[in-house]
């Protein structure tokens, strides 16, 4: 019985975490005090992926030196263009756009690396996605805001670096090294590890959507149908962009989940510091969206792999 209990939880991966949404909109309180934990989260399952990776699988990377460099071109090109585009399809108010344009400029979120994990993506290639357009980010993000909306910013390139290492590598370090250094005596644990990333990210979400539950039930419907399509829209050109590349299904489902999932917290900490409040709206619905959108494609594809 207790060898079914992660079965059950996969296979109930978006029941879970659409219930726990919904309790979060109920009493945010259940779920707000996550938030200084976020950052640990996130790290738990970076860890929970190093235990079930080896270092071998990282050389295949070097091969895919070219599918990385296509990922950094649709994530600097794509998205941003897509959130104008979107932007004056909808006829959005400035703020509006300006916050869309920001969250296109954004590099990958390291959340994307967890959606790759449970959609039984190339982790790896996840991973040095996360790691390259974060890196790029210093530059890139400012001179496509720059081009686009003729405003400079900065960012904080170390800052980021720093929290990159801490949150996603460092964590993945530790369990690539604990599983060669123990190797067969974890087999007999490391199938609770997708069960444990799919609690955890289910509660990161609702402490999420309890963060921004005044924006969530007071948003502009308008603003909200301009971000689901810039993350779609985002999605299914990662995956058919990957696709016409000749990748397979396992890189392309990566591609798509780099491509449209995007670093939201910084473009929210942009949009306030650099625009306005009402520009960091679109940032914080992305924080929401891209997840859920995020998890109903990793239940998805996790079941048809089944």
């Amino acid at each position: 019985m207790i060898r079914m209990i992660p079965i059950l939880i996969e296979r109930g991966f978006l029941p879970i975490a659409c219930v726990l949404s919904l309790l979060a909109l109920w009493r945010p309180e259940l779920f707000t005090w996550i938030r200084p934990h976020i950052p640990l989260g996130l790290g738990i399952i970076m860890f929970g992926m190093g235990l079930t990776l080896d270092f071998g699988d990282f050389r295949d990377i070097l091969r895919k030196w070219k599918l990385v460099g296509l990922g950094m071109i649709l994530q600097y090109t794509i998205m941003p263009l897509l959130a104008v585009g979107i932007s004056i399809m909808l006829d959005l108010p400035e703020a509006a756009m300006v916050g869309m344009v920001v969250v296109g400029a954004c590099p990958g979120g390291t959340a994307s690396n967890v959606i790759a994990y449970i959609a039984r993506a190339n982790v790896p290639l996840s991973v040095t996605m996360t790691l390259a357009s974060t890196a790029l980010a210093p530059i890139f993000t400012p001179l496509v805001i720059y081009v686009v909306l003729d405003r400079q910013i900065s960012i904080d390139f170390w800052g980021m670096m720093d929290s990159v290492f801490w949150i996603v590598v460092f964590p993945l370090l530790d369990g690539l090294i604990l599983r060669r250094l123990l190797r067969k005596r974890l087999d007999p644990v490391l199938h609770w590890f997708p069960s444990v990333s799919i609690v955890v990210i289910s509660l990161l979400i609702a402490c999420i959507i309890g963060l921004n539950k005044d924006s969530l039930l007071a948003f502009p419907l308008l603003v909200f149908a301009a971000v689901a399509l810039h993350n779609v829209f985002g999605l299914g050109a990662g995956y058919l962009a990957a696709r016409m590349a000749g990748c397979d299904k396992r890189d392309a489902r990566t591609m798509a989940i780099e491509v449209g999932m995007q670093n939201s917290g910084l473009g929210v900490a942009l949009a306030s510091s650099f625009f306005s409040a009402a520009s960091a709206l679109p940032g914080a619905l992305f924080s929401l969206w891209h997840n859920v959108t995020g998890v109903s494609l990793a239940s998805y594809w996790r079941r048809s792999d089944s």
